[in-house]
């Protein structure tokens, strides 16, 4: 095959009519489609880099004109993603892994040395076949995998927000030129895009948290979704691709016309689909929900489900932290002593009534996200892989680590100080003395009067009668 046009044709064309034939013979299911979809992704972002990689390092190079980027034709792109992603997913969606594998990488060896004049190949391009075979076809066939399978739900949660951020953004920051900026100007945009990537990146740890699924409509939550940023806004992920937009839109006015297409979509196309299969699932929680979160403006303050964070009473820096966090009015947020806990807390531990919990730094930054949506993006900022570790790392080291657990917590009553102790029983003895003292006056008052007017027996002693008598009243008289 001499004719450049030829090989192109077919290298994109051969692809394509073998997926549609793969699909036509077995109608896929929401998973395979979803696997397609990531498979075929994964290997389209990859293969890009490696290719680009490949005319640097001298393995191979292609002869090409129309429709190439960097040197690299999209049609040899996209159909070498397509044999990789696509069709072993379709096609060998139970066959184990190795021979896959083997077999696909057997017939990518037999035909690149057929794609010349437009693909020509340099000394090492065994070399380069095996780093894609390594970074591109086996972690594209892993993903489908796991996806058919319903495992690995971090690793596929985490890949879709690659390819989102890679596909998304970083490829047309890349085929716009947007990043040809002056040192200060490149820094100020990372800093302004952070802001809504991390927006997104926390809407899809949610889903993977909370509702375990992945941002892929084909492989969706299990369970509806209403925290995190979906405490603030309906759509977290498109208003994030959205803002993004908006901000690159600074340097390239291309971006500024994007940004209403993602609105579009979301408001138009996705939000028809998707609306109509969360009201079909979830009915009148999803109703509730959508009533009291707005679709594209976030709230100030979210709507949140009930969640309790157990801060130890009995402890003077951490009951510091709950009164702090009691002052900001977090919704939907109770602050329980830890003491009460059944679990015999070692840290703060936060819980929601969705079963999940978070204890330490991971639980602080829950909270914050119950307060305000400035508070919420440091707390999903301190969410995201490794910085949660290192914080929790940090606090440990200063001497903020966990504690024994105590026993559960109650008020003590006031204890009297020494001072009032010591008034108080001056006070008891004065009115004891000074009661024995009137007593005794009124006995001797009233001990002569009787006896001169009884007089004495004929023994000089008192009459028994006169004795009871005057027995009789002393107490009268003390009375």
């Amino acid at each position: 095959m001499s004719d450049p046009a030829l090989v192109r044709g077919l290298a994109l064309m051969v692809p394509v009519a073998a997926v549609l034939a793969a699909a036509a013979r077995r109608r896929p299911g929401e998973r395979e489609v979803a696997a397609v979809i990531l498979a075929t992704a994964w290997n389209l972002l990859t293969l890009a880099a490696v290719n680009a990689l490949a005319a640097h390092l001298g393995w191979w190079r292609f002869q090409a004109e129309g429709a190439v980027y960097r040197g690299v034709p999209l049609d040899l792109l996209l159909g070498w993603a397509l044999l990789w992603g696509a069709l072993p997913a379709l096609v060998a969606p139970r066959t184990p892994l190795p021979l896959t594998a083997a077999v696909t990488a057997w017939l990518d060896l037999a035909v690149m040395p057929l794609g010349e004049p437009v693909v020509v190949l340099g000394e090492h391009w065994l070399a380069g076949e095996s780093a894609a075979i390594a970074v591109c076809l086996v972690p594209g066939l892993l993903l489908a995998r796991w996806t058919l399978d319903d495992r690995a739900l971090f690793a596929r949660s985490l890949t879709q927000v690659v390819l989102a951020g890679g596909l998304g953004v970083v490829l047309p920051v890349a085929l716009t030129g947007v990043w040809r900026q002056p040192g200060w100007a490149l820094g100020l945009l990372v800093q302004a895009l952070a802001v809504p990537l991390l927006l997104g990146v926390a809407a899809a740890r949610e889903f993977a948290v909370s509702g375990r699924g992945t941002p892929l409509p084909y492989d969706p939550p299990r369970r509806l979704v209403t925290t995190g940023p979906y405490g603030y806004v309906r759509n977290p992920m498109q208003v994030s691709m959205a803002g993004a937009y908006l901000v690159l839109g600074v340097f390239d006015a291309r971006f500024l016309a994007a940004a209403p297409v993602v609105v579009a979509y979301g408001a138009g196309l996705a939000a028809w689909h998707e609306g109509e299969q969360l009201a079909g699932r979830f009915g009148a929680e999803w109703a509730d929900y959508r009533r009291a979160v707005r679709p594209w403006v976030p709230r100030l303050r979210p709507v949140m489900p009930p969640a309790s964070v157990y801060v130890a009473a009995g402890c003077s820096t951490c009951s510091e932290v709950g009164r702090w966090i009691v002052a900001r009015r977090p919704s939907g947020l109770r602050v329980p002593a830890a003491e009460d806990h059944p679990g015999g807390l070692r840290r703060i531990t936060y819980e929601r009534a969705d079963g999940q919990a978070f204890q330490g730094v991971a639980a602080v930054a829950h909270v914050l996200t119950h307060i305000h949506l400035g508070w919420a993006l440091a707390g999903w900022l301190l969410m995201l892989p490794g910085i949660t570790w290192f914080a929790q790392l940090c606090v440990d080291a200063f001497g903020y680590g966990p504690r024994p657990p105590r026993p559960p917590y109650r008020p003590s009553p006031e204890k009297p100080s020494a001072e009032r102790t010591s008034a108080e029983r001056t006070s008891a003895e004065r009115t004891s003395a000074e009661r024995t003292s009137a007593e005794r006056t009124s006995a001797e008052r009233t001990g002569p009067e009787r006896s001169s007017a009884e007089g004495p027996g004929p023994e000089g002693r008192e009459r028994p009668g006169s004795s009871r008598r005057s027995r009789g009243a002393a107490p009268g008289g003390a009375r």
